[in-house]
């Protein structure tokens, strides 16, 4: 079990710290922050779509 999660969820977060240098968040309120969230996770979906060129 913890081999799978290391395969499939881990590398995404760190991916996200080292790669693209989230280690703080910039805001504070709390909708905003679910928004700025929301938008690191999204850009490696962003990017494998960019990868296969389905984003134009």
């Amino acid at each position: 079990m913890i081999a799978a999660r290391f395969a499939t969820v881990e590398p995404v977060f760190g991916n996200l710290r080292h790669n693209k240098r989230l280690t703080r968040f910039s805001l504070r309120d709390r909708g905003k922050l679910d928004g700025q969230w929301k938008l690191y996770c999204m850009v490696p979906n962003i990017e494998k779509l960019a990868h296969h060129e389905y984003a134009g």
